[in-house]
């Protein structure tokens, strides 16, 4: 599957702590992140990350990319819930596209977890049968 890892400046953190955490299921899928998301994780676990440009420069748009061309099966956006309003706005655009494309998403670390567990169980493959031939990054 082709995992997308985002997370909001004060949650990167959180972010590697998960990955950290879950480093072997993690392995066996394509994993893609924002640029700075993606080299604290990939420093931390050794895993293999597609680094898209950095939050701040559009890296969320480049994911967002993706999903509308569904090349992501599940997205993990570790958000910041206190950020004032205007600072959400690239949150909005990328959860209404997963939505669209009934891409599963998480945005804190409890639904990431039962995410990352229901992805080890095998009750995320029926995104394989509805497009088995879905492009990979």
């Amino acid at each position: 599957m082709n995992i997308a890892l985002l997370a909001h400046s004060s949650k990167r953190e959180l972010m590697v702590q998960f990955c950290i955490a879950y480093s072997g299921i993690l392995a066996k899928h394509h994993l893609c992140a924002t640029g700075t998301t993606g080299k604290l994780i990939s420093e931390a676990t050794g895993l293999k990350i597609f680094k898209f440009l950095s939050l701040e420069q559009g890296g969320d748009q480049q994911i967002a990319s993706r999903v509308a061309c569904n090349e992501i099966d599940l997205l993990i956006f570790l958000r910041d819930p206190n950020l004032l309003s205007g600072e959400k706005d690239d949150v909005s655009d990328i959860l209404r596209l997963c939505d669209v494309h009934t891409i599963p998403v998480a945005t804190n670390v409890a639904t990431a977890e039962a995410l990352i567990h229901a992805l080890e169980q095998g009750f995320l493959d029926w995104r394989d049968i509805v497009n088995p031939n879905k492009g990979q990054y």
